[in-house]
C-alpha cells in the first residue's frame, strides 16, 4: 500500500441495521468541515465533499449543535445536489440555546425532539432525514418516551431510521424494544475502546450497525502533533481534551510507535492503519462498522478511503492491541455524558 494517493475506487457497501440503508463502508464526519477546527476554506471544503461522493462515501454525518446549526446550513447545497446518492444523518440532544427554570444542556423530552427535528429539516432544506440520532442520553427522561417520540417521526415520514449515540448496551436493548435502531454512534478507535464493554456486543446481538466517530482520535492517531497547547490553533476545540495536553499528550504520542512502524513497513500512513484496524473490528465482533473520519482536504479524504482496501495481519493487529489500555487521560473532561460514564 502506497501513501501516494491512488485513483479513486468505489468502495464496498454495507447495510445499516436490519433493513436499513446501504452505505459505503466508510462514511464522512462533517463536523470539522465548517466547525470546531478554526477558519474554513469553503471552496476546499466543498471540493472535499464532492470527492467523498466520487469515492463512494455515502453516509454524511452532521448534528444540530455543530456550529450552532451552521454545519447543517453549510451542507444544505451539497445535500440538494446529491440527495439521491447520500444517506444524511443528523442529531439532536445538545441544547445551548434555551435558558430558564429547569434548563438542562441535554434535552431528550418529546416536545424538544419534535422542535429539534423541524429546525434541522429547515436548515438542511430537506423533507426527510435519513438517519436521526439521539446525540446524548438524558437519564432524567425515560428512554421509552424519547425513542417513542423518535418513532413518531418515522411514522410521520420526517425521519427514515433511528440512531443513538454514546449509549450503553443495556440502553440500546431498551431502546430497540421500543423501535428498531439502525445505528449506534460512539467514539471508537485504537485509542478509545470503552464501547467494547457492552455497547458493541449489544449492537452485534441486535443487528445494529456501529458508526465510530473520531476514528483517528481527533487527529492524534495521524501523528500530526504531540501537545495541543503548542500544536493547535487557539480556537481549536481539542485544546480542552485531557489526552491532548501536557504530560498526557507526550505519553500518548509515545504510544504511536507501533502504528508508525506498521505504516512505514507498508508504505502507508498512520491514519490508514488506524482506520484499517477499526474496519477489522467488524470481523472480530460480527457486526457492521462504518467509521466516519472527517477532513477538509480532498487528498486526506482519498487517503482515508484507501484504508478500506488494507487488511492487517495478525502480527500487526497484535502490535496495536495494547495501545488503548495505556492511553493517558479521559476522552472528555466530563465523562458523565458518555456511555462508559453510566457504566462506571
Amino acid at each position: 500500500m502506497s501513501n501516494v494517493i491512488e485513483p479513486v475506487e468505489r468502495m464496498a457497501k454495507v447495510e445499516l441495521g436490519g433493513g436499513g440503508p446501504l452505505v459505503g463502508v466508510q462514511g464522512f464526519g462533517a463536523m470539522g468541515i465548517s466547525a470546531a477546527y478554526g477558519a474554513t476554506d469553503e471552496t476546499a471544503a466543498r471540493d472535499t465533499l464532492e470527492a467523498a461522493v466520487e469515492a463512494g462515501v455515502t453516509l454524511i454525518d452532521t448534528a444540530d449543535m455543530y456550529g450552532d446549526g451552521a454545519n447543517e446550513e453549510f451542507l444544505a447545497p451539497f445535500v440538494a445536489a446529491h440527495r439521491e446518492e447520500i444517506t444524511l444523518a443528523t442529531k439532536f440532544g445538545f441544547d445551548y440555546r434555551t435558558q430558564g427554570p429547569g434548563y438542562r444542556a441535554i434535552r431528550n423530552e418529546p416536545a424538544y425532539i419534535r422542535a429539534a427535528v423541524e429546525a434541522s429539516l429547515r436548515r438542511l432544506k430537506v423533507e426527510v432525514i435519513d438517519l436521526y440520532y439521539m446525540h446524548r442520553r438524558d437519564p432524567a427522561v425515560p428512554l421509552a418516551e424519547s425513542v417513542g417520540a423518535m418513532a413518531e417521526l418515522v411514522r410521520e415520514g420526517k425521519v427514515k431510521y433511528l440512531g443513538l449515540s454514546e449509549v450503553t448496551g443495556a440502553e440500546l436493548r431498551e431502546a430497540y424494544a421500543v423501535h428498531p435502531i439502525a445505528a449506534v454512534q460512539s467514539e471508537w478507535s485504537v485509542f478509545s475502546r470503552d464501547v467494547e464493554r457492552s455497547a458493541v456486543g449489544a449492537a452485534a446481538e441486535l443487528g445494529v450497525a456501529f458508526v465510530p466517530y473520531s476514528p483517528l482520535g481527533r487527529g492524534f492517531l495521524t501523528g500530526a502533533f504531540t501537545d495541543a497547547s503548542t500544536d493547535l490553533a487557539a480556537d481549536d476545540f481539542r485544546r480542552v481534551f485531557p489526552r491532548f495536553s501536557g504530560d498526557n499528550a507526550r505519553a500518548n504520542a509515545a504510544l504511536l510507535a507501533p502504528l508508525r512502524e506498521i505504516a512505514a513497513a507498508r508504505g502507508a500512513t498512520m491514519a490508514q492503519i488506524a482506520l484499517a484496524w477499526l474496519q477489522h473490528r467488524a470481523q472480530v465482533h460480527g457486526l457492521t462498522v462504518v467509521p466516519i473520519p472527517g477532513t477538509r482536504k480532498r487528498a486526506r479524504l482519498l487517503e482515508n478511503t484507501a484504508a478500506t482496501r488494507i487488511a492487517l495481519t495478525a502480527q500487526e493487529l497484535a502490535l496495536l492491541e495494547p495501545i488503548a489500555g495505556r492511553v493517558a487521560g479521559e476522552r472528555y473532561s466530563d465523562m458523565s455524558l458518555t456511555s462508559v460514564g453510566r457504566e462506571a
